[in-house]
Protein backbone atom coordinates (compact mmCIF):
# COMPACT_ATOMS: atom_id res chain seq x y z
CA UNK A 1 0.00 0.00 0.00
CA UNK A 2 1.38 2.95 -0.98
CA UNK A 3 0.06 5.57 2.14
CA UNK A 4 1.30 8.56 0.74
CA UNK A 5 -1.33 8.34 -1.98
CA UNK A 6 -3.93 8.94 0.41
CA UNK A 7 -2.47 10.98 3.26
CA UNK A 8 -0.78 14.44 3.32
CA UNK A 9 0.46 17.03 5.48
CA UNK A 10 -0.44 20.71 4.83
CA UNK A 11 0.84 23.42 7.96
CA UNK A 12 -2.73 24.90 6.94
CA UNK A 13 -4.67 21.71 7.40
CA UNK A 14 -4.94 20.75 11.19
CA UNK A 15 -1.95 22.22 12.16
CA UNK A 16 0.13 20.18 9.60
CA UNK A 17 -0.81 16.60 11.37
CA UNK A 18 -1.09 14.31 8.76
CA UNK A 19 -4.35 13.79 7.07
CA UNK A 20 -6.51 12.28 4.46
CA UNK A 21 -6.14 13.66 1.50
CA UNK A 22 -9.42 16.12 0.71
CA UNK A 23 -10.65 16.18 4.61
CA UNK A 24 -9.23 17.25 7.95
CA UNK A 25 -9.68 13.45 9.27
CA UNK A 26 -6.15 12.98 11.00
CA UNK A 27 -4.24 9.76 10.85
CA UNK A 28 -3.98 10.34 15.11
CA UNK A 29 -8.03 10.90 15.10
CA UNK A 30 -8.27 7.62 13.18
CA UNK A 31 -6.21 5.48 14.99
CA UNK A 32 -7.82 6.74 18.31
CA UNK A 33 -11.35 5.37 17.04
CA UNK A 34 -9.84 2.33 16.57
CA UNK A 35 -8.32 2.40 20.01
CA UNK A 36 -11.70 2.94 21.09
CA UNK A 37 -13.41 -0.11 19.75
CA UNK A 38 -14.38 1.14 16.77
CA UNK A 39 -15.34 -1.12 14.22
CA UNK A 40 -14.01 0.06 10.15
CA UNK A 41 -17.76 -0.14 9.20
CA UNK A 42 -19.08 2.32 12.12
CA UNK A 43 -16.06 4.63 11.10
CA UNK A 44 -16.77 4.70 7.13
CA UNK A 45 -19.90 4.74 7.89
CA UNK A 46 -19.84 7.68 10.10
CA UNK A 47 -17.68 9.45 7.52
CA UNK A 48 -18.55 8.86 4.39
CA UNK A 49 -15.56 10.83 2.54
CA UNK A 50 -13.31 8.57 3.56
CA UNK A 51 -12.44 5.51 1.40
CA UNK A 52 -12.10 1.84 2.99
CA UNK A 53 -8.00 2.48 1.06
CA UNK A 54 -7.87 5.68 3.17
CA UNK A 55 -8.60 3.70 6.13
CA UNK A 56 -5.82 1.47 5.71
CA UNK A 57 -3.48 3.74 4.61
CA UNK A 58 -3.74 4.61 8.04
CA UNK A 59 -2.30 1.85 9.47
CA UNK A 60 0.67 1.84 6.49
CA UNK A 61 1.48 5.06 7.59
CA UNK A 62 1.18 4.13 11.29
CA UNK A 63 2.94 1.29 10.73
CA UNK A 64 6.36 3.11 8.90
CA UNK A 65 6.34 5.91 11.20
CA UNK A 66 6.72 3.47 14.25
CA UNK A 67 8.99 0.90 12.67
CA UNK A 68 12.59 2.49 13.88
CA UNK A 69 11.84 5.76 15.36
CA UNK A 70 10.54 5.12 18.78
CA UNK A 71 11.82 2.71 21.57
CA UNK A 72 8.86 1.79 23.82
CA UNK A 73 8.50 0.90 27.33
CA UNK A 74 5.52 -1.04 27.26
CA UNK A 75 5.99 -1.67 30.88
CA UNK A 76 4.78 1.83 32.16
CA UNK A 77 3.50 3.08 28.70
CA UNK A 78 6.08 5.38 28.04
CA UNK A 79 7.88 6.21 24.92
CA UNK A 80 11.48 7.56 24.16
Amino acid sequence: MKWYDYIHSDPSVMVGKPVIRGTRLSVEFLLELLAEGWSEQQILESYPQLSREALRATFAFAVECTRDELVYNVSNGTTR
